[in-house]
């Protein structure tokens, strides 16, 4: 069968042949003149531009999701979602070359010992397979794809493997990298076949591709022959891709340079920023760590979108009584509040949310912190140094004479920065932190661990908030379900929570990756100091009655928290188990 290219005319003719559009919309489009770009496309992505209504379906739109279906019922062949996760990229150069993928409108989307699985973008083309089963000596399995996801993977996984493999044969260690400006350019992935530097390239790729996955951590961890480098997406870990580890080395040095590091230094952690901005105009800091390892040097870095701070709390999931609760806290003119978690909780969001809302032109918002996660043009950000003697307490006191409102310290870890956070506090200053607890009743006992008197917590702190994540249920494929009696009684308990009538499931689909959630919100457990739980704090204090008397005035443990989450079918029990500790008993 010889070869036919799908063009505009036969895609148009096809479509109100099949009464998807009528024939005045065919005439017109046809009659109507089309810039170079616009004939550049895929006609399927220009019709699907168009935004034409769909005859078979009233009220909807030709989309190109809606056409590939169609184009898939008319071919036999199966649609593929191309899941750039899951792609083997760096095996695409030895299945066909990016020429012969480009000439044809194919990519390689699958791998295996017996076949290939081959995406289409002109599926009535077929001079392509004698070949390439030839040279790979496997069954070829043919697919569409969406033509959009073509062109841009096919530039995108080509010029990667493309990059690594000149690194790798030229064992370029990024000598290009010079530049020591922090704010580094994210532009397009240059065309597979053109001459630039392979690991500036790879390092575009790489940011790039954390910010469209909504990764807030990239892990590249060396092994013995190879490097790994893993996403965190919604506080769990992906496997992204296997550098080889010359390769890798020559990644972390760029990384090094342009988060101001350095690069002859492998024997001890670094620290590092690096602030990027990406085509679109957004911008976003990087918090950049290395560790040395028994094959190289670990390199980790967080991501911190600025959007953070624009986030209502409603978007990060502190609600209702919460909410209120919490803004009691913080309308306070003097006095400590903590935040408590673990690493990864959400601590630094709550407290950056918080302070921006509290910072006006009326009052003077101070920070001392190891490291400044987020530059923030509203505070006045101090970066602990402690190689000059610049700790959190040294940073506390000097603070103090520079007439704040509102001091904010990253942590209190010891005794001393504990007493100065107490000494701002009687002296009228809002002093708010975080600690690393379990929940928010043994933030008391911490301090009293550390040494500060039971009559000085009394008279200075106002509340605790211990706070983790869970991730929430993608919209498109949540499922309801049914849960037990028991399960949800032990969820609850020693609270009587009526059962909700439905709960919802983690299903999966394309828009979540197949995880069955999308994004992550707060669940919280709130402890107010009031005069009965102050009477309660003493030097021997009883847990287990400081809980009590803060549940009797509304304290909310984190499971019961949850548990409201996923009655409100935002999330699930699974996640709320997987976060949330069981209740506390105190010895």
């Amino acid at each position: 069968m010889s070869d036919r290219i799908l063009d505009l005319r036969s895609i148009l003719t096809d479509l109100h042949t099949d009464e998807r559009i009528s024939k005045e919309t065919m005439n017109l489009m046809l009659g109507t003149s089309r810039t170079r770009e616009q004939a550049a496309m895929h006609p399927l992505v220009y019709v699907a531009s168009q935004r034409l209504e769909d005859q078979t379906r009233p009220g909807k739109t030709l989309d190109e999701m809606s056409l590939l279906a169609w184009m898939s019922d008319k071919t036999g062949m199966p649609i593929f979602h191309i899941d750039p996760m899951k792609m083997q990229t760096a095996e695409l150069p030895d299945i066909m070359s990016y020429k012969f993928a480009k000439r044809h409108d194919l990519l390689c989307v699958k791998i295996s010992a017996e076949d290939v699985t081959i995406a289409l973008g002109q599926p009535y083309v077929t001079s392509w397979e004698d070949q390439l089963q030839q040279i790979t000596q496997r069954r070829i399995v043919k697919v569409l794809a969406l033509p959009s996801d073509l062109e841009r993977y096919r530039i995108e996984f080509y010029s990667l493997a493309r990059s690594v493999i000149n690194a790798k044969e030229g064992s370029k260690k990024a000598s290009g990298a010079t530049n020591f400006e922090q704010l580094l350019e994210l532009g397009n992935l240059k065309d597979p076949e053109a001459n630039d530097s392979h690991i500036v390239n790879i390092v575009d790729w790489l940011l790039q591709y954390a910010f469209d996955q909504r990764a807030s951590d990239i892990h590249i961890e060396p092994r013995r022959d190879i490097t790994r480098m893993r996403f965190r997406i919604d506080g769990v870990l992906h496997n992204i891709y296997e550098f080889p580890a010359n390769v890798a080395t020559a990644i972390t040095s760029r990384l090094k340079i342009l988060g101001r590091m350095n690069v002859a230094e492998k024997r001890k952690p670094q620290d590092g920023r690096l602030k990027t901005k990406t085509p679109d105009g957004s911008e976003a800091e990087l918090r950049l760590s290395t560790l040395p390892t028994a094959f190289g040097e670990k390199m980790v870095m967080r991501i911190f979108d600025p959007e953070v701070l624009l986030r209502s709390f409603e978007d990060l999931g502190l609600v209702g009584d919460d909410f209120e609760r919490w803004q009691n806290m913080m309308t306070n003119p003097h006095g400590i509040v903590l935040v408590t978690g673990p690493t990864g909780s959400g601590k630094t969001t709550t407290l950056y949310s918080s302070l921006k809302t509290l910072s006006t032109d009326e009052v003077n918002v101070s920070t001392v912190e190891d490291p400044i996660e987020m530059v923030e043009d509203a505070f006045n950000q101090t970066q602990v140094q402690h190689n000059i003697g610049l700790d959190f307490a040294a940073g506390i006191r000097t603070l103090m004479r520079q007439d704040p409102d509102i001091i904010m310290v990253g942590e209190i870890r010891d005794l001393e920065t504990a007493q100065m956070a107490v000494q701002a506090a009687l002296t009228g200053h809002l002093v708010i932190s975080t600690l690393h607890t379990n929940d928010a009743p043994t933030s008391i006992s911490r301090l009293l661990d550390l040494g500060i008197p039971s009559y000085l917590l009394k008279a200075t702190v106002i509340g605790v908030m211990a706070q983790r994540l869970v991730r929430t249920l993608c919209p498109d494929c949540k499922q309801e379900s049914e849960i037990s009696d028991q399960d949800w009684e032990d969820l609850v308990k020693p609270w009587k929570v009526k059962k909700p009538a439905k709960v919802f499931v983690a299903s999966g689909c394309l828009e979540c990756r197949n995880t069955g959630y999308v994004g992550r919100q707060g669940i919280y457990e709130i402890l107010q100091l009031s005069e009965a739980v102050q009477d309660l704090v003493s030097a021997d204090t009883d847990l287990n009655a400081l809980r009590q008397q803060a549940m009797r005035e509304g304290l909310r443990t984190l499971r019961l928290s949850g548990a409201r989450k996923i009655a409100a079918g935002v999330t699930t029990m699974e996640e709320v188990l997987r976060v949330a500790p069981p209740v506390q008993k105190y010895n």
